[in-house]
């Protein structure tokens, strides 16, 4: 398996077992929690589910380094155990970094509360526009921390400014590559440090796990996985095998979703019942011409505002019938939320109002359905009185 494979043939043989396990074609589920000591020196190399070594893990971590052609990567017990144990593994008290001021209220609340409490600070920032950036920077800033799209308002961000700005002022460039996937985005050839994902989400694709993903340098990976072994954010053996098995349609799915959520987001455009839309695909979008240039798809989410009120909002998601009302994105399925109730219910009203993030606002999860049964499951919402 060389860089020189395409993507979706590294989903199906990159990290296999050259030699197959009793001649399994399937990777095989070592639940095992102890393996027996073949003489490892180093603590870290211990076979232990903890240490985020058993043959499980491995053949993840070299697969998705194949995916987005880096040296390393690491999985984890979940998405938030992936940016937390990242940001505390290169963030100590006294440090400050800057990033975007619209992101996962999960990372939000974490860097506005636990790394706050432990003496870390950080200054938000619009990532669309480099305007500005500069007169944040200290001499004690580490990092420059974005999403390649943006959860839940869908903007691609500046990225490779971000990039520019991090190799200029020497600080590392983190990113949340959840929304995109390494189908439409692979930051570490862009040139980020590390690129981070909620494998929850589309990389295992079955609403069964969470789990979580790091990808990077060899050294950057080390020093993470050694802050993961100590906090205990181990992915168990069962989530390992259903992340391995999801991942393999990932190009497969991913293909179907970045389609049915643009024609979505068009026919959402033109409804007089939808006040305002959010997907990069449209050519309307601010973050168009950028996404353009930068992803090879649009990702398959969608969010916007139905002309009303909460109340109007909720009427809506209550009248969907193929629409699951759940938290959560990625999978197959169709899912639709309210961001100020599930993933952003952690910030305040203030905050979430200054990243514009409004009360009302509806974020859809599009799955691999028959688009037409989608829209027209969407239609009959907006018109059931």
């Amino acid at each position: 398996m060389t860089e020189k494979h395409k993507i979706e043939t590294k989903l199906i043989h990159a990290g296999e077992p050259k030699e197959k396990y009793g001649g399994a074609v399937n990777m095989p589920i070592f639940q095992s929690s102890t393996f027996e000591d073949t003489g490892q020196g180093d603590y870290h190399e211990i076979k232990y589910i903890r240490l985020n070594n058993t043959p499980n893990h491995i053949v993840l971590h070299e697969k998705l380094a194949a995916l987005e052609n880096a040296e390393d990567a690491l999985v984890s017990a979940s998405g938030m155990a992936a940016i937390s144990a990242s940001l505390l593994t290169l963030l100590k008290s006294g440090d400050h970094f800057l990033a975007h001021k619209s992101l996962y209220g999960g990372t939000n609340t974490f860097i506005t509360n636990d790394l706050r409490d432990l003496g870390i600070e950080c200054d938000f920032i619009d990532a669309s526009d480099s305007q500005g950036w500069e007169e944040k920077l200290r001499p004690e800033t580490k990092l420059i921390y974005v999403e390649t799209i943006t959860n839940p308002l869908l903007n691609v961000l500046d990225l490779n400014a971000v990039v520019s700005f991090a190799k200029k002022h020497h600080i590392l460039s983190l990113i949340d590559n959840t929304f995109a996937t390494p189908i439409n985005y692979r930051p570490i050839e862009h040139g980020f440090d590390l690129s981070l994902h909620s494998a929850t989400k589309y990389l295992n694709g079955h609403t069964d796990i969470v789990a979580g993903a790091v990808i990077g340098s060899k050294d950057l990976i080390t020093k993470i996985k050694y802050k993961l072994n100590h906090l205990g954010g181990s992915l168990n053996p069962n989530a390992c095998f259903l992340m391995h098995r999801g991942m393999k349609t990932l190009a497969l799915r991913m293909e179907r979703q970045n389609d049915n959520s643009r024609e979505i987001a068009k026919f959402l455009e033109i409804h007089p019942k939808i006040r305002k839309v959010n997907h990069p695909g449209l050519e309307s979008n601010s973050s168009h011409i950028r996404a353009s240039t930068l992803l090879d798809g649009f990702g398959g989410m969608v969010s916007f505002e139905v002309d009303g009120d909460v109340q109007e909002a909720d009427k809506f998601i209550s009248n969907l019938t193929l629409f699951i009302n759940a938290p959560s994105l990625g999978g197959v399925e169709s899912l639709v939320t309210r961001p100020a109730l599930t993933s952003h219910s952690g910030m305040s009203k203030e905050d979430r109002e200054a990243s514009g993030i409004k009360n009302e606002l509806i974020r859809m999860s599009i799955g691999i359905e028959a688009v037409e049964d989608l829209i027209a499951d969407i239609y009959n919402a907006l018109e059931t009185k």
